[in-house]
């Protein structure tokens, strides 16, 4: 059954526009709400990030849910992973997140997670998705659900974080580390997390204004962060994005470090502690990731993009560790979804253990020169039966010569075609994707 709201992340777009309003998102709360009642179940968890249009869509949703009979526990801005990690604490139906994560502040959404704190089940969203079509109608008054905040949420949440990391021995004393919190949701949370390690941290994107979160800050602009590191001649950068699912480091040298290294060194510090058979990553995981971990005898399964279907093939496999090249990092063994924070103490852990700088960590991994031109779109169009982009992909294809791979997908956040060329000769594959984007930007005109 096609959706009519829900994308891959939930349901998102430009504030004020579609399904983005007060009214369309009360209705989405109410909703919610009465599919939830139908279960017994009577509690629904509500987490913001730091965009200024999140009172406005807290308020409506809060409406909503009231007005189907089913109580409400606010708990502000906090990072996405933290909204599902309380859901599942307090045993709550579901938790709504309002996030565009990395989007600028003037997109928001709704994304959800159901009660054991992984994304909602598709017949859920499908079933809320007909209930908004529904006349909108209020329970008597004797019946209205209630409202309260949770005052202790960013401290139970820091103390999660805290938890994942061995008890004994471990510490992140005699480490200078700038954290990027893009003026989104963690920026009350890991700056606390990693001073309670040990660390000494200097903060950067850490004061949002409800207009700023993601501008020139954070995991997808790191330049600034980049600069701080060497500025402060500091060991490590840590980026996240604007809810805090996505991370990225910068080494010692203000060099970007990927979601694909990301994984291979937690993968390769968990083999030592553990047989791993498997990580899951996607169609967009660099082909140095595979070679890599094909060296320390680990399979890697390529998902869809987008962490939903991470999930979904962990699930499959009975893999712990999964993630995407963009940054979202799942480690099933503390979490049931992406999380920024616990991704990157992870990624501490295995620096600690090793006692070299982040750089070496990456020396087992060599990246294949790979680009990717984001082509934006007005309308959907199907480029499988677009004559000039097939025969073009074909064309390209022979060239690279089995060395090297095509993938055009289009996003399930954003109006834009992602055109990845990824080949072992890069002045190839700078040729190829320029080549190949004009040819789709005709084909979407």
């Amino acid at each position: 059954m096609s959706r009519k709201y829900f994308g891959t992340d939930g349901i998102r777009g430009r504030v004020g526009s579609g399904p983005i309003t007060p009214e369309f998102v009360m209705k989405l709360g109410w909703a919610a709400g009465k599919v939830f009642a139908k279960q017994g179940r009577n509690n629904i968890i509500i987490g913001k990030d730091t965009r200024i249009s999140g009172y406005m869509f807290e308020a409506a949703l809060e409406a909503g849910i009231v007005a189907a009979g089913v109580n409400v526990t606010m708990i502000g801005p906090m990072p996405t992973p933290a909204v599902a990690y309380l859901t599942r604490t307090f045993r709550a139906a579901c938790g709504i997140v309002i996030s565009a994560s990395h989007n600028p502040y003037y997109d928001n959404g709704i994304k959800f997670f159901g009660g054991d704190g992984e994304k909602l089940q598709d017949d859920i969203e499908l079933e809320i998705e007909r209930m908004i079509d529904e006349p909108m109608t209020t329970v008597e008054s004797a019946r209205l659900g209630k409202v309260k905040r949770l005052d202790d949420a960013a401290g139970r949440y820091i103390e999660f974080c805290k938890s994942t990391v061995p008890n004994s021995g471990f510490s992140l004393n005699g480490l200078r580390i700038v954290l990027d919190c893009a003026h989104g949701a963690t920026y009350h949370v890991a700056p606390a997390v990693m001073r309670e390690l040990g660390a000494d941290i200097i903060t950067i994107g850490a004061n949002p204004d409800g207009l700023n979160i993601n501008e020139e800050v954070g995991q997808t602009s790191p330049k600034h962060l980049q600069e701080k590191v060497l500025e402060y001649r500091a060991d490590l950068g840590i980026a996240f994005d604007g809810d805090g699912d996505r991370v990225a480091f910068v080494d010692e040298y203000g060099k970007l470090m990927d979601g694909d290294e990301l994984l291979f060194i937690i993968a390769q510090y968990q083999a030592k502690i553990s047989p791993i058979k498997g990580v899951v990553g996607t169609l967009m995981s660099n082909l140095g990731l595979e070679l890599a971990l094909q060296d320390l005898g680990i399979e890697l399964i390529r998902a869809n993009v987008g962490d939903r279907y991470v999930n979904e093939q962990m699930r499959t496999h009975g893999y712990i560790l999964g993630g995407e090249s963009s940054g979202h990092i799942i480690c099933h063994d503390v979490m049931t979804t992406g999380d920024g924070i616990v991704a990157a103490l992870k990624v501490l852990q295995a620096l600690v253990a090793h006692g070299k700088p982040i750089s070496a960590l990456r020396n087992g991994m060599t990246k294949a020169p790979m680009k990717m031109i984001n082509v934006r779109i007005n309308n959907r169009v199907d480029l499988d039966k677009h004559e000039a982009v097939q025969a073009a992909i074909k064309d390209i294809t022979n060239r690279l010569e089995g060395r090297g791979r095509i993938l055009l997908r289009p996003s399930g956040t954003e109006p834009v075609i992602r055109v990845m060329v990824e080949a072992q000769d890069a002045a190839m594959v700078e040729s190829s994707v320029v080549e190949l984007a004009d040819i789709v930007r005709e084909a979407v005109a």
